[in-house]
């Protein structure tokens, strides 16, 4: 990788030009390998389950709740700083690989007990197999991050590919043999696998690990307040399965989760990348000594522009797409998917806010956020669990715009943002995706008697060009400067770094 001693800082040339190709490559090959996975995942859901979605769930959130000390922000501590050695390199590799092999010790003896607070056995054995995805970790937080230090992401997009194929592969095969739920196991842990040996070879990882770890106050620092925002992201995410586990029915639990799994498809698998990108973008910015605050408005309107007639589309066209795509067995998910989609565009715009504190060296912005969110969610979950799924729907509807207006109130000021100027630049959404709604509506009420598939083909056709009409119509300066920025080749580098 590097000559001992050997310093490593960023390469400030074509930053323009490298910003575009790493969105290109990192969401665009996101984009090809969920397509991949959804073809695998419907067609696994017509042959599982609902329970098995549920079981899968609770141990799903075990697994996440010890992630939160897998280390991957010590890693993510590598993109942030000006200058890195091979000793610190090694110094953070020890750190994972330390950490992870005791997050799989420990979960590999507490599965009883997560299997006795849920009333499920089976859940314990599958916690036991899945403690096997920690120790690869190691090998693939290192290598993205010093990927992503380098704003390098086609290796990174095409090792993604490979894991979508590995883990498609194996989940429609074991379900289609009759494995059940396993299927659902045993796919991560075959992307895993994939994902480790790819990043190695992909980021020439050539350092060995070390234990000794004095000198790396920095790393801890700054790795410690990120792995405080994981443990409160998690308890965030998260406490509505714990909550719901022990109250709902692997059945009803499965309907829940697997609602909320189709509409965070979006927000949970297409913006993640766009910080991968962002973040050690805006910290290039931000060490140049040039302004945030165009970077951060352009990037939250196009993730408006993009996410709310998405999410809006689908709380409309809820029935049609449950019985399109999933089948009858799924039919109660239908209110459930339409009340979680309308509270989404306020979470897809909370995730892309992160990226722009971390940059600027003020994770603790990053914490206090995670820390209203671990307060807020299970507070409301805990209030709605009572009126069953739908209650957690509605709590959803409560946290979500709650938790957006919070962290706005302490980001915008840090980066020198008016709110006025963002509200504008997001106004000519609200009012495309308002016509877009109103279309959709009507049409729906006149070709209600036809078959389903033609439903959701005929209102999602509508739906997009009402509301691309509508913006071309009435702002026409969004969508062009949207696309030239994405077309040009030479544009000043904020300009060119939010084109996304």
């Amino acid at each position: 990788m590097t000559r001992e001693g050997q310093t490593i800082a960023p390469d400030d040339t074509g930053f323009a030009a490298r910003v575009r190709s790493a969105l290109a490559w990192r969401w665009g090959s996101q984009v090809l390998a969920q397509a991949i996975t959804w073809t695998s995942t419907f067609m696994v859901i017509r042959i599982l389950e609902p329970a098995d979605y549920g079981l899968f769930a609770m141990s799903q959130a075990v697994l996440t709740a010890l992630a939160f000390l897998n280390g991957y922000s010590f890693a993510t501590s590598l993109v942030q700083s000006r200058e890195i050695s091979d000793h610190r390199i090694s110094q953070v590799f020890g750190m994972l690989i330390l950490a992870n092999v005791l997050i799989a010790a420990a979960q590999f003896i507490l599965a009883p007990v997560a299997a006795s607070y849920y009333g499920q056995p089976l859940v314990a054995d599958m916690l036991r197999i899945q403690a096997v995805i920690f120790l690869a970790t190691p090998f693939i937080a290192l290598p993205s991050a010093l990927l992503a230090r380098r704003i390098e992401f086609r290796s990174q997009g095409l090792v993604n590919m490979l894991c979508a194929l590995a883990g498609a592969s194996t989940a429609l095969i074991m379900a289609w043999y009759g494995f059940g739920v396993w299927a659902l196991v045993f796919a991560p842990i075959a992307m895993a696998a994939v994902r480790a040996i790819g990043l190695t070879i992909s980021a020439r990882l050539l350092v060995w690990p070390t234990f000794d770890f004095r000198g790396a106050g920095d790393v801890v620092t700054f790795g410690g307040a990120l792995t405080l925002c994981q443990l409160l992201w998690i308890v965030q995410s998260q406490s509505d399965i714990f909550i719901a586990g022990r109250a709902f029915e692997p059945h009803d639990l499965g309907i829940y989760t697997t609602s909320l799994f189709l509409v965070l498809i979006v927000s949970g698998k297409f913006l993640p990348p766009i910080n991968e990108v962002t973040f050690p973008a805006m910290s290039e910015l931000s060490k140049d000594g040039l302004p945030l605050a165009p970077f951060f408005i352009r990037m939250m309107r196009t993730v408006a522009l993009v996410t709310a007639p998405i999410y809006i589309g689908l709380a409309l066209t809820a029935e049609a797409t449950v019985f399109t795509i999933m089948g009858d067995k799924w039919s109660e998910m239908i209110p459930i998917i339409a009340g979680l989609a309308l509270a989404m565009p306020f979470f897809a715009l909370q995730i892309v806010c992160s990226p722009a504190t971390n940059a600027i060296g003020r994770p603790r912005i990053y914490v206090a956020t995670s820390a209203f969110g671990a307060l807020v969610f299970p507070a409301v979950f805990l209030v709605g669990i009572a009126s069953g799924p739908m209650g957690l729907v509605h709590a959803w509807w409560v946290a979500a715009p709650s938790l957006l207006a919070f962290t706005l109130v302490l980001t915008l000021p840090a980066i020198d943002v008016k709110l006025s100027d963002l509200i504008r630049e997001l106004a000519p959404v609200a009012a495309a995706c308002t016509v877009m709604a109103a279309g959709v509506l009507a049409l729906g009420a006149f070709i209600s008697p036809l078959p389903y598939i033609v439903q959701l083909v005929l209102l999602a056709l509508a739906g997009a060009l009402l509301y691309g009409g509508t913006l071309w119509l009435a702002w026409p300066r969004l969508l062009k400067e949207t696309w030239a920025m994405i077309r040009e080749g030479k544009q000043d580098p904020v300009a060119a770094a939010v084109a996304i």
